[in-house]
């Protein structure tokens, strides 16, 4: 019984690492409609910013990174949005296949810029060490990225609610044409979107750096994490996308804990997969007003 109250905290941090990762795709896929599968190679390039930033802020740098990588990759996610996924919204297919290419292009980027070979990231000093949570301990590494899930989610709700920016896009979210007509200018709130879900994704990979190495191929093993989060939350519903992920860190916790790590991956598809059979639309359906 011990055993299993151990596994709490651990399944606590990998949901909070799940939240982050999923975070962007709340907005590029939950409120856009848009399937990109370069959400993992935006996660990368804010690794990878960690990376570069530590020549000079040496082991300070994840702290550093992360406002730099929230630029980066948003930068990144704003030039995609305005040279090619703008001409391809209501078409979800077609977007898949156009960022599963883009993904395909930035890994082999980072490859020439980079090596093959993985980098490293040195946490600062302050993140060494455990604390003690019940009879076992937790890293200060996963505490860090459960703090930087909350403050982020909290970021994400206060510009949501309390902005006039976020009421647009949420007004967009709803109902495009209503809100057009409205004298919202739809086009900037698809940017602004883009660009803020793409951050978030850069933020994911700082933090990422805490727990790995980092290697171009660092997203493409998230991505699919992501999207079950998104899915499993309600496409677009901020709780959702937060209860979803805990509750998967939870099953593959205590999963790995009575199997192993590839067992457990299993074990949350299954539950995936049961769970939408009864909830086609994930745990909160966005309500919507439609002339009938």
């Amino acid at each position: 019984m011990e055993a299993l109250f151990n596994q709490l905290p651990i399944g606590l941090s990998i949901g909070a690492v799940l939240l982050l990762i999923a975070l962007g795709l709340t907005f590029t896929f939950g409120q856009m409609g848009v399937i990109n599968m370069a959400h993992g190679e935006f996660i990368m390039a804010g690794a990878y910013t960690a990376y570069m930033v530590q020549d000079w802020a040496g082991t300070q740098a994840v702290v550093v990174a992360l406002p730099v990588a929230f630029a980066v990759a948003g930068a990144m996610g704003w030039v995609l949005e305005r040279l090619a996924i703008r001409h391809f919204y209501g078409r979800p297919l077609d977007t898949l296949l156009l960022t599963w290419g883009v993904s395909l292009v930035l890994q082999q980027v980072a490859r020439d810029l980079f090596g093959a070979p993985n980098v490293q990231v040195t946490a600062p000093g302050w993140l060494d060490g455990r604390i003690d949570v019940l009879s076992g301990s937790l890293p200060y590494t996963r505490l860090f990225i459960m703090g930087l899930a909350l403050a982020c989610v909290a970021g994400v709700w206060a510009y949501m609610s309390r902005s006039a920016q976020g009421r647009r896009m949420r007004a967009v979210m709803q109902n495009r044409e209503l809100a057009a007509v409205g004298g919202v200018a739809t086009g900037r709130v698809d940017q602004l979107t883009f660009f803020i879900g793409s951050g978030l994704a850069g933020v994911a990979g700082v933090a990422l750096t805490l727990i790995g190495p980092v290697g171009p191929s660092l997203g493409t093993y998230y991505i699919v994490d992501a999207f079950l989060v998104v899915v499993a939350g309600g496409l677009g519903r901020l709780s959702g996308a937060v209860i979803a992920a805990v509750a998967l860190g939870m099953i593959n916790s205590y999963a790995e804990f009575w199997t192993d790590a590839s067992l457990a991956k299993v074990v949350v598809f299954a539950a995936i997969i049961a769970f939408l059979q009864v909830r086609p639309q994930g745990l909160f359906v966005l309500r919507s007003r439609a002339l009938t």
